[in-house]
């Protein structure tokens, strides 16, 4: 039986045709997700909550993969994970194929992650982050275009 906690949670989307994004965090990254999916709807950005739905214990690796099989598989543009820290969602993200996470602490690491590494899952730390700050991340993230040219080759370059 699925509990009602791992049913994804929908906001309709400001834009018909364009991909949600899917966010979801550990226990520990709840408080920020929460926050960061404020800022998503005052953007209008169309987006699924993967979980979790409280701040009860849990693994933040079955979260990641949630979030990266759907942007692997083409369900989502982008992905967005918080925990304590950011990396063990991101190392856990980067198993799946094509998909590219990448922690960020600070806009300028968001814009070259994206427009250099064109990367789709941004992995944020409550631990480390503000919300204030993480609010800037993402809006930075989602906001930038992988540039391509000289880096689209390297992009290639990173599956084996």
């Amino acid at each position: 039986m699925t509990e009602s906690s791992d049913i994804p949670r929908k906001q309709p989307s400001a834009f018909p045709g364009i991909k949600p994004i899917a966010i979801a965090s550990d226990h520990a990254g709840f408080a920020l997700k929460e926050a960061l999916k404020l800022a998503l709807g005052r953007w209008g950005v169309a987006f699924e909550d993967l979980g979790t739905h409280d701040e009860k214990s849990t693994d933040y690796p079955d979260y990641a993969h949630r979030v990266a099989s759907g942007v692997a598989d083409g369900r989502y543009r982008f992905g967005v994970l918080v925990c304590g820290t950011g990396y063990g969602m991101c190392m856990t993200a980067n198993r799946h194929r094509g998909v590219r996470a990448a922690t960020c602490t600070e806009s300028f690491g968001a814009r070259a992650t994206r427009s250099h590494n064109d990367a789709n899952v941004l992995c944020l730390g409550s631990r480390i982050t503000g919300p204030g700050v993480a609010e800037d991340v993402l809006k930075t993230f989602l906001d930038t275009a992988f540039e391509g040219g000289r880096h689209a080759n390297r992009v290639t370059k990173i599956e084996p």
